[in-house]
Order: C-alpha cells, then sequence, then structure tokens
C-alpha cells in the first residue's frame, strides 16, 4: 500500500508499505479523506513541532475518516464496510494525568502521526491503516469523508472553548483566522456568543471566517484604526482565543481583553521560551488557561456534525490524492489560497 511518510524537513514521500493487520480490539480502516493539519506543515517545512522532532520516517496525518476494511478478533461495534470518523487519541489509561481523568493530558498517549514519543506514532495519511474499534464512530452518507474529517480540529475547539466556561451572551475574540480559528467562530456562534470578532493577516481567510460565524473581521496590517478600538479602554472582549501560535498574536490578545477577562492560548507558540507583556495580565488581572488536544470532545464533535449544528463545508477547499501529495502541502501552506486541504488514496 502507499503511504505519506516524512522523514525530516522538506523531505516528504510516497512509499510503498505492507498492509496492516488488526490485533485484537482493532480494525484496519481505508482512509476516505485526511486533513493536512498545522502540525504536518510544521513537520514537512521544519522537520518537527514545537519540542517534537522527526527522529525517524513518519506516516503523517492525524484527522481521517473512512470506511471499515477488517475486524481484529472481539470487536462488535463496527462492521466492515461501514463508514466511521477515526479518533487519533490513545492515552494510556494508567499514568498520573489519565487516573485524574484528564486523559488529553497522558503522559504515554499514542496520537496518530506524531512525532512526540520515540518510536514515533504512524498517522492515518495511507491506504489503510489500523485504530482502536473504540476510536471510530459510525457517521451517515449525508457526512463526507471531508467533512468527518473535521471532527478531530472541531474536537480541539471544543476543548478549547471549555476552558473558558460558558460563551452565551459574552463578547469573543479569536486571533488568527486559520483551520482552529474558523472553526472557534463556529462554536462561538453555537456556544450563544453575541459578538464574534477574528483577527488575521490577510484578507482571504477571514472571508471564510465570516462563513463560519464570525460577526465582524478584522485584517491587522490593514485595519489598525479597528484594531485600536479593540484596544481601547483597556480591552473589548471577554474572552480571546490566541489561534495564531505566534507571540505577537499573544501580545495582541492581552491587548484587546477586557480586565477580568479570559486568555485562551491554542494555538502552539514556537519552540523555546516566546516574550509577551505579562505586566498586563497583573495590570487587568486576566485569566490565562492553555488548552492541549481534547478527549471526550471527539465524540461531541461528531455528534455536531452529523446533526449539522456546526457546518464545516466553507473551510474545506481543496482535495488531492497521494498521487499529488508535495503539491497538496505546498498548497496547504498558502494561507490565502487555502483553508482545510484534504488527501485521499487513489
Amino acid at each position: 500500500m502507499k503511504a505519506c511518510v516524512i522523514h525530516g524537513a522538506k523531505d516528504l514521500r510516497l512509499q510503498d508499505r505492507p498492509e496492516p493487520m488488526p490485533a485484537p480490539g482493532e480494525v484496519v480502516v481505508r482512509l476516505g479523506a485526511g486533513g493536512i493539519c498545522g502540525s504536518d506543515l510544521h513537520y514537512f517545512a521544519e522537520g518537527g513541532v514545537g519540542d517534537f522532532v522527526v527522529r525517524e520516517p513518519l506516516v503523517l496525518g492525524h484527522e481521517g475518516a473512512g470506511t471499515i476494511a477488517s475486524l481484529g478478533e472481539g470487536v462488535t461495534t463496527v462492521q466492515p464496510g461501514q463508514r466511521v470518523a477515526v479518533n487519533p487519541n490513545h492515552p494510556c489509561g494508567r499514568c498520573r494525568e489519565c487516573r485524574k481523568g484528564v486523559l488529553n493530558l497522558c503522559q504515554n498517549v499514542r496520537y496518530f502521526g506524531s512525532a512526540a514519543r520515540f518510536p514515533h506514532v504512524n498517522g492515518l495519511f495511507a491506504e489503510y491503516f489500523v485504530a482502536a474499534a473504540g476510536n471510530c464512530i459510525p457517521v451517515p452518507d449525508r457526512l463526507s469523508d471531508q467533512q468527518a474529517a473535521c471532527a478531530e480540529p472541531l474536537a480541539i475547539t471544543l476543548h478549547a472553548a471549555a476552558q473558558a466556561d460558558s460563551l452565551a451572551g459574552r463578547e469573543v475574540a479569536i486571533v488568527g483566522s486559520g483551520p482552529i480559528g474558523v472553526l472557534l467562530a463556529a462554536v462561538a456562534k453555537m456556544s450563544g456568543a453575541t459578538r464574534i470578532a477574528v483577527t488575521d493577516l490577510f484578507d482571504e481567510p477571514l472571508v471564510i471566517a465570516r462563513a463560519m460565524g464570525a460577526t465582524e473581521t478584522v485584517n491587522v496590517r490593514t485595519g489598525t484604526d479597528r484594531l485600536r478600538e479593540f484596544e481601547a479602554d483597556r480591552g473589548a472582549f471577554d474572552v480571546t482565543f490566541e489561534a495564531s501560535g505566534h507571540p505577537s498574536g499573544l501580545a495582541s490578545a492581552l491587548a484587546i481583553t477586557a480586565p477580568g477577562g479570559t486568555i485562551v492560548q491554542v494555538g502552539m507558540l514556537p519552540r523555546g521560551d516566546s516574550p509577551a507583556p505579562l505586566n498586563r495580565v497583573v495590570a487587568k488581572e486576566l485569566h490565562i488557561v492553555g488548552t492541549f488536544r481534547f478527549y471526550r470532545e471527539y465524540a461531541m464533535a461528531v455528534d455536531a456534525l452529523v446533526d449539522g449544528r456546526i457546518d464545516v463545508a466553507p473551510m474545506i477547499t481543496h482535495e488531492f490524492t497521494f498521487a499529488d501529495l508535495l503539491e497538496a502541502f505546498e498548497v496547504a501552506a498558502d494561507r490565502r489560497r487555502a483553508m482545510k486541504v484534504t488527501l485521499r488514496p487513489e
């Protein structure tokens, strides 16, 4: 079978690998669609994500959906031919964090397409991949594979929103209009936020942010006057989600969040120390909270997609086959051309 394998920065290859066999409790899934995530782009461009560096060939991909191809011993929850969304998160269930119930912080997690541990955990950008049967959630035919693959980033945003408590009736800002940023806009709308402002460096992704639920958008390079209005009177927003993963984005979040407000750091900041004007945290009594992946929110994300509370169609901009792997990554890296790019086998 064919698989998309990263060997290091700018070294992404389509290679032959043996077809996998399921162990007891596992299934083999034929990939229908896999979404290219920001972390996949970092692996390609830099050979790593934050502190996670590629040290051996790694099959990328953790956003996916497909069709059950075969079952391991004892599997009864799904059947061959059934279409599923696949949760890429496999916590150990034994470490301190798992015993406390915060499984998204598991010390020994196995997460598809990740170099966080060694040996690395291969992902799902392959014609066939193995998953735990319990991580496969059936989806109806009205939900495409491309849409079902968005359950993973949607779960991330649902977990991030939970870190801010209720968004109902609140004024929300989102710094960064990438896939996570626009999904945060959709979640804020679903959650009853009264104002949803999204900022970015480019106009094109902001158009999609509006389609996903933003009530206003600002290009921070051309809309400096509007940005100053956000910063006036010590900040305009009750909750700010920093989704750019850039120190300047965090500085902006500190400026536009009102006294007593909450900042949720969603974007993965660069490796090492990140400077930020944290004196504003003290002067405005701001609450800063991190958010990392998800656990129970994956099933919630699938439900929201299936029942139509979240429509991801506006953010899915391109689909490529494995044969055009490098072009797919080139397009996905161009924020003015693409939002969510998906891959599928031939």
